[in-house]
């Protein structure tokens, strides 16, 4: 029979990078401390989806729409860094190697798994690129095979638009995940960035 322990393992274990064994402390974690800290951690989590909304300017993870970072004057307007994912632009942000804006495409170009350009912001992306007299683009997507296909795909749209379209060079290993990337090699990925 299952209890409430094992129903909240399995739901911990559903977590990107988390197996039974972490699930599990965890799910033993939350019922050794606090009834208020399990109170707390279960209303942050019920109210996720109401507080954080995608950003209409960019596509990042907000509570005020624009972002933060749409909003900020010292950035630089000129350059855009695009992302697969809402998550990368923390990650890069985070990196304070870069100053300019972002654009989330929402996912990658994967045939196989039935998605297409269509299917992702590229659209707005390239708008984007129109409207706000942008010099560079600079394309972050992960050094995997469909991070390279649509990088190739986003680099022969944005030929026309004027822009230089450059891409985060060495340093990150093919295969690799953003998210995962340690600072360090992060910045050297955006010092050493190259022209398409």
């Amino acid at each position: 029979m299952i209890n409430a322990l094992d129903r909240l393992v399995t739901l911990l274990a559903k977590l990107p990078g988390v197996g039974k064994k972490s699930a599990g402390r965890m799910a033993y974690h939350i019922l050794e401390t606090s009834p208020d800290y399990a109170r707390e951690l279960a209303r942050e989590l019920a109210g996720l989806h109401q507080a954080i909304k995608h950003c209409s300017v960019c596509g990042a993870f907000t509570e005020t729409d624009p972002c933060p970072i749409c909003m900020d004057s010292g950035r630089d307007t000129s350059i855009i860094c695009v992302v697969e994912r809402a998550q990368d632009v923390r990650v890069i942000d985070e990196s304070r190697e870069f100053h300019g804006r972002f654009h989330v495409l929402g996912g990658l170009i994967a045939p196989l798994e039935g998605i297409g350009p269509d299917d992702l912001s590229i659209g707005r992306l390239l708008s984007r690129v129109r409207k706000e007299g942008i010099r560079e683009v600079i394309l972050a997507m992960n050094p995997t095979l469909e991070g390279d296909t649509t990088a190739l795909y986003l680099q022969k749209l944005l030929k026309d638009t004027g822009a230089d379209v450059t891409r985060l060079a060495s340093g990150l290993p093919v295969g690799g995940d953003l998210e995962y990337t340690d600072r360090l090699t992060l910045s050297r990925s955006f010092r050493g960035r190259i022209k398409l």
